[in-house]
């Protein structure tokens, strides 16, 4: 199994599987990036352009997108693009003078979250959106402790990369963190919210016997790095024990929000508790780097007293505009019924395949949100990384992009843009057909 550093499967790691041209600009991009970062695939594409739920490489051949979640609507919507270019043309400023765009945004994007969470602070990324939420949390709690699930991935500021398993907690665990298991729905079977609870309870008193208290139980609400497990109401309980100790509940909605699941705008509405804080990301602006935190007034008020939070970038113009045109397309489009179709017929077809290939162990999700589970043996669901592996650069030389999640890095990590329609689905469902065919 191949594991990158930033805790993402599917990273190239060399060899003489690409031609010359492209071991040359991946030279060149090593020798001038440094080695840290990153490529997809075990031969690497060179993408030039995009175009609804397509990419194109330098050659012209076109590949279907089905992970990128960030251009939510779509890559280079139109209606998105010619936003950014009139307000850049206009004014870019920040939020030290008065506005109207980041007035209106901000009226409009809290209006589609319960009345208890009142205040927005806006954020250039996720990473940083996390980042304020757990200063806050911390701030008014008065506790240094965090929950979070067994493979989480919530940012790459210092403070966040520590509470991201995916990350090897940016080198080494905390002192103050504590994770607690996945809900894994295809292996453990009935009652995972009181499994859960319990985990919480648990991971509460070695905090509280540690002395670091709880600050937070912070969690993605579909757990996408964990394997992506969409049932209803999994966090329930987990929730009311965080709360009992006294910690927040940080909803990070970077990869679940904007209508991905398909019924609701955000994935923590598929559970019960209403977060104390709400944190926003990538398919935000649509690619723009935009980002936000929503909080319970009472929180910032608390905050506010003896803290100062300003970021240049966080909500400046242009990155409203680009904000305001993506919540545009989402309600003008019809993303949301579009993504419970599509994801429901999506899922649908995918099952069929189970009965051809006995590979697929497991296919859940929400929405456009899907994990398909490779196993090597169906009756004992014994994970097959590096069948996974496989597929991911099977379907790449078929033009069709995904990437891998989970624990074991088994499962296959679909989230397309969603604009997808019922074609698109036709097209990833007889590759993955092919590629399973062939494998």
């Amino acid at each position: 199994m191949i594991r990158d550093a930033s805790g993402m499967l599917n990273a190239y790691s060399g060899g003489d599987k690409v031609d010359a041209s492209t071991a040359a600009l991946i030279e060149r991009r090593r020798s001038m990036l440094g080695p840290a970062y990153r490529l997809f695939y075990e031969r690497p594409i060179h993408l030039v352009r995009g175009e609804g739920p397509w990419l194109f490489d330098a050659e012209g051949e076109r590949y279907l997108d089905a992970y990128n979640n960030v251009a939510s609507v779509g890559h280079c919507h139109p209606h998105v693009v010619e936003a950014i270019a009139t307000q850049a043309r206009t004014l870019n400023t920040h939020t030290r003078y008065l506005g109207g765009p980041i007035l209106d945004y901000a009226e409009r994007i809290l209006a589609t979250v319960p009345d208890a969470l009142g205040n927005i602070m806006f954020t250039c990324t996720g990473s940083e959106a996390n980042d304020l939420a757990l200063r806050v949390a911390r701030h008014c709690t008065r506790a240094k402790g965090v929950i979070v699930t067994q493979l989480a991935y919530h940012g790459v500021t210092e403070a966040v990369s520590e509470i991201s398993p995916s990350l090897g907690f940016g080198g080494e665990q905390p002192a103050y963190v504590r994770t607690i298991s996945a809900p894994d729905t295809y292996r453990l079977g009935d009652d995972l919210g009181a499994r859960l609870a319990q985990d919480t309870r648990m991971a509460v008193a070695d905090l509280q016997a540690a002395g670091h208290g709880v600050a937070a139980l912070v969690c993605d609400p579909i757990f996408s790095s964990d394997g992506v497990f969409t049932q209803p109401g999994l966090l329930d309980d987990a929730v009311a024990a965080a709360r009992e100790a006294g910690g927040l509940y940080i909803a990070d909605e970077v990869q679940a929000g904007f209508g991905r699941t398909g019924q609701t705008m955000w994935g923590f509405q598929r559970h019960g508790p209403v977060p104390d804080i709400v944190t926003m990301g990538k398919p935000m602006g649509n690619g723009h780097p935009v980002a936000a935190a929503i909080m319970r007034p009472a929180l910032l008020d608390e905050f506010g007293e003896t803290r100062r939070y300003f970021n240049t970038f966080g909500g400046n113009t242009v990155s409203c505009a680009a904000a305001a045109a993506t919540l545009d397309v989402i309600e003008q489009e019809g993303l949301l019924a579009q993504a419970e179709l599509v994801g429901a017929a999506f899922r649908e077809r995918l099952q069929g395949l189970m009965a051809r290939h006995a590979a697929i162990g497991d296919v859940r999700g929400a929405g456009l949100f899907i994990g398909l589970e490779l196993v090597s043996d169906r009756g004992a669901k014994t994970p097959d990384a590096a069948l996974a592996q496989r597929v991911t650069n099977g379907l790449r030389e078929r033009r069709v992009l995904i990437s891998t999640t989970g624990i074991s890095g088994n499962v296959l990590k679909i989230r397309p843009p969603l604009v997808w329609r019922d074609e698109h689905v036709e097209l990833f469902v007889d590759s993955l057909d092919a590629v399973l065919g062939e494998l």
